[in-house]
């Protein structure tokens, strides 16, 4: 059975090490961060199914490195701070934690909210709700996971990759206006460049592209961008 695998990103070393001791008994198994300027790398390359998380940390706050996680996960991400206010906790549910534990803490509730949000999201709980799936042909968009399936092919999706492929795919043959696409990737769209939206375009028909998926995404001049399915996928 796989061991879950638990990211610490804490830049107090010896509570960093004491908690993954802690974990690493309990059979977790356990990475902390090493260089917080390449945070999100070494998520990556590690594949976390839970993020522990500090607010206070060198450069950028929890607030700003839980954002950027975001982009690439659904796992759950619990904050461990110090700070105790209602409003940290406010700010780290509204920018994506999904649980708020203060320092200094006692390890069993520690334990008890790591063992809560890993049944939910992946174990006998999350086996009781139906996942989330978007069918088109042979291509089967999953959600939660945030991959595309073709056949035994798993196309890993980044965030804004998933929800696109959603909208578009959820919505064929039918047109998804720019106004539509702008308005689920960004709350709010005041701020994005007119070529944001295109920039991610192209990272998602290049994504389909690299892994020979022949089904593409057609630009309709003056309303927005439809996925067309192709005759190779029906």
């Amino acid at each position: 059975m796989e061991k879950h695998r638990i990211f610490i990103v804490e830049d107090d070393v010896k509570i960093a090490s004491l908690l993954a001791e802690t974990l690493r008994k309990y059979q977790y198994e356990v990475e902390t961060i090493k260089e917080f300027d390449h945070l999100v790398e070494e998520f990556t390359a590690f594949n976390p199914h839970m993020v522990l998380l500090d607010i206070n940390l060198p450069s950028y706050d929890g607030y700003y490195w839980c954002r950027q996680l975001r982009q690439h996960t659904t796992c759950p991400i619990i904050f461990i701070s110090a700070r105790s206010g209602e409003m940290d906790q406010i700010f780290a549910l509204e920018n994506g934690g999904d649980d708020f534990i203060t320092k200094p803490f006692n390890y069993e509730i520690v334990l008890a909210k790591i063992r809560s949000h890993l049944r939910r999201t992946y174990g006998e709980y999350a086996s009781r709700q139906e996942e989330r799936t978007i069918k088109q042909g042979q291509l089967v968009l999953h959600l939660e996971r945030m991959e595309l399936h073709k056949n035994d092919l798993e196309i890993p999706l980044q965030k804004k990759e998933c929800i696109i492929l959603e909208l578009l795919m959820g919505n064929a043959p039918k047109v998804v206006t720019r106004e539509q696409l702008l308005e689920e990737l960004w709350d709010d769209q005041a701020f994005v460049d007119e070529n944001t939206l295109n920039v991610n375009m192209t990272r998602v028909r290049k994504k389909l592209a690299d892994y020979h998926i022949s089904s593409s995404i057609e630009t309709v001049r003056g309303a927005g961008y439809r996925f067309i399915l192709s005759a190779g996928e029906l």
